[in-house]
């Protein structure tokens, strides 16, 4: 599945839920990270950040589709992240 994540979190766990998306995602833009995930890996993907925020304060989004080629998207300004190596 192809996957888009957007986060919002404390400053204090921006680096931890930085560093888990980018073992599963490429990098986009600031706080958005998109890429192919198995169905294993997005489990564990979002298990590992479930343990890393506040649900009482952070808030993590995802969206779904079978194939990047269902999404449409268009950049205004400086294109930022890219398809760049996962860690």
């Amino acid at each position: 599945m192809f996957v888009i994540l957007v986060y919002d979190t404390a400053v204090e766990r921006n680096p931890k839920v930085l560093k888990t998306c980018r073992k599963y995602l490429h990098w986009t833009q600031r706080s958005v990270f998109q890429g192919e995930l198995s169905t294993a890996q997005y489990r564990a993907l979002m298990a590992a950040l479930s343990a890393t925020i506040d649900p009482e304060y952070d808030s993590i989004v995802t969206y779904s589709t079978r194939s990047p080629d269902l999404v449409e998207s268009t950049t205004l300004g400086v294109p930022l992240g890219g398809p760049g190596d996962i860690l």
